[in-house]
């Protein structure tokens, strides 16, 4: 037991100091943090009905404790979460690819030591569930085995975290071209697809009980329609007369971020009648978006390359406007929830619900957040190296970490291009990019320490490393389709 607890002796200290951090975030904001987003969360909790804006699989793990009526239970667990992240990063280096534990420690570094991670966890937020389910998805597919049942785990939690945050729906795609490159057969291609489309036809059968339509979501027009509003020109793009009321007369270099043009009280789509996030209105939208983006392609691409690149920026300006960003810092004065939802927060957690800020704790964790948080520069040399030591590294299997890799590209390319860029957002893509360099690191570096497979065994055989070359891989016999589990 102390052998194997010495083998570990760079990162059990860390996660240790990680979790000190998380016990002192809670003793100094009591009990969690509130973002505009949370309070649609509780109320779907206490109603158990999907959403219209946001896809119910967070809500459903808040009615699943909700028992307990203890917001510090929520919090409690999203940062375990966190931690359970950092673990899964560090087990999967360590006994998948041979990582020194130096090498799979500093992997796991920036999710156990961002303060704006560890904030964010603290926050009643989808983002940390829907990270977890990814993260512990892209462990399984990049397991030693891959036969039908590791696939049908792996597609279950793709499936669930498409359920958690809409952007998860894309990932399953990248599974399968995976799957397809690791020539893993067609019994686990289809046994992903299947098991990731299981709980979303599910969810798309409850939501048309209760909504009478089979769709995720009522929002997506109108997210598309404020992504738009940073370039629609109507002179251009000549809508028809049922449009008109959401062109904007203002310069698209003068207008405000994305999301006033869906929260704003002057919003162009709330002159669309039916109410918020009505039928009518996400339709009409969604043409609306779809209409600037094939008129004005260039300036489409445009700003998406410019929200792509404020991922990378040094620092962490105000963005996209205070009242946002505001709530993403720890601060001496807490963030109270308006009246009207107060009474919804007091069903699922009896008495206070304001956030109580308790010194000394907050004021360190104020400190620690001005100074301690990965630099979206750094992020960019992060994913660039792992895509270079990815294909330098492609013959002794160091594309594997493609996977990973590719799914932090789009976590961090969809929000931009279907709604806006959000430094919550980018969070997301951190943990996949630091498995991914780690991975083809281990793998494909110059010299590195896990270029070898970590034991000997029927996959270092040569015959076999021609198919893992083909592939860009490294496979055992227990892989292939014969060696279906």
């Amino acid at each position: 037991m102390r052998a194997r607890l010495f083998e570990h002796r760079v990162f059990l200290p860390l996660l240790l100091l990680a979790a000190v951090l998380r016990v002192v975030t809670m003793l100094g904001y009591q009990s969690v943090m509130w973002f505009p987003d949370s309070y649609d969360y509780v109320g779907a909790a206490q109603r158990m009905e999907p959403g219209l804006i946001r896809p119910s699989g967070y809500p459903l793990l808040l009615w699943l404790v909700e028992d307990l009526h203890s917001l510090v239970v929520v919090a409690a667990l999203q940062h375990l979460m966190g931690l359970g992240v950092a673990v899964m990063i560090y087990g999967l280096l360590r006994r998948r690819f041979g990582a020194p534990g130096w090498v799979a420690s500093l992997a796991a570094v920036p999710v156990l030591f961002d303060a704006f991670q560890i904030q964010l966890e603290h926050m009643v937020l989808s983002d940390t569930l829907f990270v977890f389910l990814v993260v512990a998805a892209v462990c399984v597919l990049m397991g030693e085995r891959l036969g039908t049942r590791q696939a049908a785990l792996a597609g279950s939690l793709l499936g669930l975290a498409a359920l958690t945050r809409s952007v998860g729906i894309p990932l399953l795609m990248i599974g399968v071209v995976y799957l397809a490159v690791r020539r893993a057969g067609w019994r686990p291609v289809v046994t992903l697809v299947a098991t990731c489309a299981l709980p979303i036809v599910c969810y798309l059968q409850w939501y048309n009980a209760h909504h009478g339509r089979l769709e995720l979501t009522r929002s997506s027009g109108v997210f598309l329609y404020s992504r738009s509003m940073a370039f629609a020109d109507c002179e251009k793009m000549r809508p028809p007369a049922e449009e008109m009321p959401l062109c904007v007369a203002a310069d698209p270099d003068n207008r405000k971020a994305a999301g006033s043009y869906v929260w704003g009280p002057f919003a162009p789509v709330r002159r669309i009648p039916g109410g918020a996030f009505n039928e009518e209105q996400n339709r009409l939208a969604g043409s609306f978006a779809k209409r600037a983006m094939l008129a004005q392609p260039g300036d489409y691409l445009r700003i998406v390359a410019i929200d792509v690149a404020r991922t990378f920026q040094w620092g962490h300006p105000v963005y996209p406007e205070e009242f946002t960003y505001s709530h993403y810092l720890f601060r001496d004065t807490a963030v109270r929830p308006p009246e009207h939802v107060i009474p919804t927060l007091q069903a699922y957690q009896p008495g206070r619900v304001t956030t109580k800020v308790v010194d000394p704790y907050a004021g360190f964790m104020q400190g620690y957040q001005r100074h301690v948080y990965l630099r979206g520069s750094v992020l960019g040399l992060i994913l660039a190296a792992g895509l270079a030591w990815a294909f330098a590294g492609r013959r002794r299997g160091a594309g594997v970490a493609l996977l990973p890799w590719s799914l932090s590209g789009v976590l961090i390319v969809v929000p931009a291009a279907t709604a806006q860029f959000d430094y919550r957002y980018a969070l997301a893509a951190v943990p996949l990019a630091c498995l991914a360099a780690g991975a083809a690191f281990c793998r494909g570096g110059r010299g590195a320490p896990g270029a070898a497979a970590p034991s000997a065994g029927p996959e270092d055989a040569p015959a076999d490393r021609d198919t893992a070359d083909a592939a860009g891989a490294s496979e055992s016999r227990e892989e292939s389709p014969v060696g279906v589990s």
